[in-house]
């Protein structure tokens, strides 16, 4: 009885193991945008997703000890993926990518644009959340690697502490 609990564990972690990698290589391949824009259709999909893998992780094992083994696998595989980011730079380059400069001197880059799969009219909203009326008036946006936008501008001179859709400001500093 003993080894057939040992098995059943060992099966809960390593189902869990591979939802857990599938979702991390899911969502890059997907691109960052949608980690940080998260519309209301994005939120039911990202439910559903947990609804969907919630049975391939645990199977027939519905019990609170089976839960637990998922849930504790999941905490130490992110524990150790985030070490491994922070341990070895190339290794969180390849997990979260790199960030995207999506304005540059008050115009657009629309090949980067289109690598990040974001419209002008998305990124305008995003000027207009940090208090920039133009993109004239912006000297730099960036897509950062967790989704999110930075907008740097002359006019813009201070931090905002209201974030909205995740997005950030970064004021520039008098020399």
């Amino acid at each position: 009885m003993h080894e057939l609990l040992s098995n059943n564990y060992l099966r809960i972690i390593g189902s869990t193991l591979s939802v857990y990698l599938f979702i991390v290589i899911a969502l890059r391949l997907f691109g960052k945008k949608e980690l940080a824009q998260l519309a209301v259709v994005d939120l039911v999909f990202i439910l559903l997703i947990s609804n969907a893998v919630q049975n391939a992780m645990v199977g027939p094992d519905s019990t609170l000890s089976g839960g637990l083994v998922a849930a504790s696998t999941l905490f130490i595989v992110n524990y150790v993926l985030k070490y491994l980011q922070y341990r070895f730079p190339k290794f969180s380059k390849v997990v979260q990518g790199d960030a995207t400069m999506l304005i540059y001197k008050g115009k657009f880059i629309e090949a980067h644009m289109k690598k990040a799969k974001i419209s002008e009219d998305e990124l305008m909203e995003a000027v207009r959340e940090h208090g920039v009326a133009s993109v004239k008036e912006v000297d730099l946006a960036i897509m950062e690697v967790d989704g999110s936008i930075s907008v740097l501008s002359d006019k813009y001179q201070k931090k905002t502490s209201k974030r909205q859709k995740a997005h950030k400001v970064i004021s520039k500093q008098d020399g």
